[in-house]
């Protein structure tokens, strides 16, 4: 008896008169496990909690948005013309790009940290392992939506597909190879390498970033190449989204290389500016407290020789 991989049986279901997609529900419990680890490493590297959500509370809704941007500007035969099938401002249906969000999401958080006074580097680096996390458990929507399946494959591992959702030109196959769990697993490794590497290197000034950046693209490379959903090609039978993985490896390799040799490292100092004087590279229970100076003393803290001044 062979055993593959079954689909869901659905996709939303009802509470009252609210449609719930189990879509969203996915990219919900990624962007929450992605927050508590940034947020985790973010405190162990000396920036507050708060520094870190108005960061991010500007940068995940804008970072969606670029995400869904980019979707249908690579499938604008699926929104717009005769052909089209589906409306372009329907996200729960599926259809956001890793690129896209970490593309606008990345020039928000520069933004957003230039203002608040926090290394952009550093904030890059703590939420790196954690964007990973979410990526793996956000994968699991496209399960559910029965959607970014690979090519047709026998393997044990293979994906039941529904024949209302197989790709045209498939429809006689049943079972294709589960991008989405490929990708999921890869996230999980990436995120761990992540994690491992800064510990033992004590990674910083957007090293970790850049080595996530390397990676996911490496693994991008392989999913992409084999998945049917439409994808413009390029240089032949590349796929655009295939080349654009290459070109994100290619990038987050030379970032790397160009950071360990001219930026050696980690910061020391991860907020600027604190208005009370504090450290805000060391956690609160952790500052030190400048000694009061004694009457009479001068700035160095050495006895005063002058007399003091006396009333009449």
């Amino acid at each position: 008896m062979t055993l593959f991989i079954p689909s869901p049986s659905i996709s939303n279901f009802q509470i009252g008169p609210l449609t719930i997609h189990i879509y969203a529900l996915c990219l919900i419990a990624g962007i929450f496990a992605g927050w508590t680890l940034g947020v985790r490493r973010w405190r162990a590297r000396g920036g507050t909690s708060e520094s870190f959500e108005t960061v991010l509370l500007w940068t995940i809704p804008l970072a969606i948005v670029g995400a869904r941007i980019y979707h249908v500007l690579t499938h604008l035969g699926d929104y717009f013309g005769a052909g089209a099938t589906q409306h372009w401002w329907a996200i729960w249906e599926g259809g956001i790009a890793i690129y896209g969000a970490v593309g606008a999401g990345a020039l928000v958080a520069w933004l957003t940290s230039r203002r608040q006074k926090v290394s952009f580097p550093a904030l890059a680096d703590a939420i790196a392992p954690g964007i990973a996390l979410g990526q793996a458990l956000g994968r699991f929507g496209n399960w559910f939506n029965q959607e970014l399946y690979g090519q047709p494959t026998t393997l044990p591992w293979g994906l039941e597909i529904d024949p209302a959702h197989r790709a045209p030109g498939f429809e006689q196959y049943e079972t294709f190879h589960p991008t989405f769990l490929y990708e999921s697993l890869w996230n999980l490794f990436v995120m761990g390498t992540l994690l491992w590497a800064d510990k033992r290197f004590r990674l910083g000034r957007g090293k970790v970033f850049a080595l996530y950046v390397a990676l996911y693209g490496f693994g991008r490379i392989f999913t992409e190449h084999i998945r049917l959903d439409y994808s413009y090609d390029t240089f032949g039978s590349l796929r655009f989204n295939e080349a654009v993985a290459i070109l994100i490896c290619l990038i987050g390799v030379a970032a790397l290389i160009w950071l360990v040799r001219f930026r050696p490292g980690r910061e020391e100092v991860v907020e600027f500016g604190a208005a009370d004087g504090s450290r805000p590279d060391r956690p609160a229970d952790e500052q030190v407290e400048e000694p009061a100076e004694e009457p009479g003393a001068d700035p160095d803290g050495s006895p005063s020789t002058s007399s003091p001044d006396t009333k009449d």
